[in-house]
């Protein structure tokens, strides 16, 4: 009975990733919510059901905002396990940065993880490939003041506890980048989604949801 009181108490907030809104975690929020977790998923600036459009939104801090909100605004006693998938991993950066107190653990799904002391714009300098693929109608803010400069410090972003969960089956970046992004930042814990590929909340929902929550309970 203790260990499920003590799984009820667990709040995910799930950030998608570019070109993607909340609606691409209603799997894995269906099944989080159904066995009794507060789950948060969030429209970026411009994305998913947010009014509004990609060329109006003009930094990476407004693109960020819903997140940055979201975390600000909760009671002072609470925690929670930031999630976040493909460039969704450059909000949580900054989320973490912000607001290191308010979060149990970030977990990084298949992400984008910079590391501190570098810009974030390092992740794609260091796969070209990567970034031109995703030019889409959507904005990656590479030329934003934020991204550009040195704004995650080891003293806040770097004591975050964190994990990385490596899609295996990613076309979009393979798993040896995952792993290296995850190596730029000491301590991160690594974990493996077999047989998943770059939408692992699509392909492999259930062991994605379940992952999540075994993390949630190790750093809780």
């Amino acid at each position: 009975m203790e260990d499920a009181e003590r799984q009820l108490q667990h709040h995910f907030v799930l950030v998608h990733g570019v070109c993607h809104g909340a609606w691409c975690w209603y799997k894995v929020a269906a099944i989080l919510e159904f066995t009794g977790h507060r789950v948060t998923a969030l429209d970026m600036a411009a994305c998913g059901a947010r009014p509004g459009r990609a060329e109006d939104v003009t930094s990476f801090e407004d693109y960020s905002r819903p997140l940055l909100d979201t975390v600000a605004a909760l009671p002072p006693e609470e925690k929670v396990v930031l999630v976040g998938h493909s460039f969704g991993g450059q909000s949580l950066a900054l989320a973490m940065e912000r607001f290191p107190d308010k979060v149990d653990v970030a977990v990084f799904i298949s992400a984008a993880m910079p590391a501190a002391g570098k810009p974030m714009t390092f992740v794609f300098e260091q796969d070209l490939t990567l970034a031109w693929a995703m030019v889409r109608p959507s904005r990656q803010f590479l030329n934003d003041a934020v991204m550009k400069g040195n704004v995650l410090t080891a003293e806040r972003y770097g004591t975050v506890r964190r994990v990385y969960v490596v899609a295996e089956d990613d076309a979009s970046w393979s798993a040896e980048f995952q792993r290296r992004m995850a190596s730029w930042n000491p301590g991160t814990a690594v974990k493996a989604l077999q047989e998943a590929d770059h939408m692992p909340m699509f392909s492999k929902p259930r062991e994605l949801a379940e992952l999540l929550v075994e993390i949630a309970e190790e750093h809780s």
